[in-house]
């Protein structure tokens, strides 16, 4: 007997990838559903080789669903999720809603799978932010070998973080640059057109943007509250695929060699370090992949056990609708719940 999986936020970027990566995967669901809000109701969205119609997630009964793969945003989510959960249907969100919740299990199966145990005290699951997801897969395998202490992160983020405008925003710029027409910045403060902007979300007092406080929060929460975290987040002309350089001080010894050995055996973890042009990953190479991509490993000599790698991810996939595939695989795994309609 089968799952039966809703999609709620089914019709933007990431939930149209979590309908096809259920469907690459062999997900067992016996019914899959495509939630959105009341003005998409009857659009339809692919799944596998069959098309699904839209339902309004507002006249949905959850009574009968497994499992919510929530990606509407954290202004939904704050006010569904809790009511879902309450029908038994066990959420797993990806908007910032839930993940600095104590009661609230935030999750990358390759690196803390056996917190998951958490999700009964309120049947919610959090799934990190993009770029904290690729940074911590990378992360663990080092941690778990020679202890982390602190890490500085600078983060070369894709338009397609900021959802379907922010995508379309870049191709209209650069459209207009060819054509000699006027650059209107809508979606983001500046033009993003040939162009890097060093601001994702708001600002904070201390003069970090939030976006930078989730990867020093979420990478302690999910990884250990002792590593010291700072981050600079950047948004590139770039479609899809987050690159991260990545500078670690440890507190015991390891080489780059080291390093470069324990990655290439590490789930989720792809590693393409050639000495040579062309030698590495770059965003564009990672779209449509699963895998964390780690390039440039080598030793910084300026710190004691000192790395520097390069990060790179496909972030509509594990940073966001591969994450959250994969925790509603942890959890029919390990049988932490069951059909409804077997019960039945």
């Amino acid at each position: 007997m089968g799952f039966k999986i809703a999609i709620a936020g089914a019709t933007g970027n990431v939930g149209r990838e979590m309908l096809d990566i259920l469907a690459e995967r062999g997900f067992p669901a016996d019914e899959v559903v495509a939630l959105a809000s009341r003005r998409s109701q009857g659009t339809e969205v692919s799944f596998g080789d069959r098309t699904l119609k839209v339902k309004a997630l507002e006249n949905y009964d959850f009574s009968d669903t497994d499992i919510c793969l929530m990606s509407a945003g954290g202004t939904v989510s704050k006010e569904w999720s809790p009511k879902i959960a309450a029908k038994g249907c066990v959420v797993i969100d990806n908007s910032s809603a839930w993940r600095y919740d104590s009661d609230v299990p935030l999750i990358v199966p390759e690196v803390n799978a056996d917190a998951i145990t958490g999700f009964s005290r309120k049947n919610i699951i959090a799934n990190p932010n993009c770029s904290t997801a690729q940074l911590v897969v990378a992360l663990k395998p080092l941690h778990d070998h020679a202890k982390i202490k602190r890490v500085v992160v600078s983060t070369y983020q894709s338009v397609s973080g900021g959802g379907k405008d922010a995508m379309e925003e870049l191709f209209n710029q650069t459209r207009a640059i060819f054509v000699n027409d006027p650059v209107e910045p809508s979606k983001f403060t500046k033009r993003i057109a040939f162009n890097v902007i060093p601001h994702i979300d708001d600002f904070m007092e201390d003069g970090y943007t939030k976006e930078e406080w989730k990867v020093l929060a979420e990478t302690k929460k999910i990884l250990d509250p002792a590593i010291k975290v700072t981050c600079t987040a950047v948004r590139v002309p770039v479609f899809i695929g987050h690159a991260e350089s990545v500078n670690i001080e440890f507190e015991n010894e390891i080489s780059a060699d080291e390093a470069r050995n324990i990655l290439r055996e590490a789930p989720g973890c792809l590693v393409i370090d050639k000495h040579e042009d062309g030698g590495y990953i770059t965003p564009y190479e990672s779209a449509g992949e699963d895998a964390t991509y780690i390039s440039r490993i080598r030793e910084d000599a300026t710190v004691e056990n000192g790395l520097n790698l390069w990060v790179v991810s496909d972030n509509l996939r594990k940073g966001a609708a591969l994450n959250t595939v994969q925790i509603a695989e942890v959890l029919i795994n390990r049988g932490l719940i069951t059909p409804k309609k077997a019960a039945a």
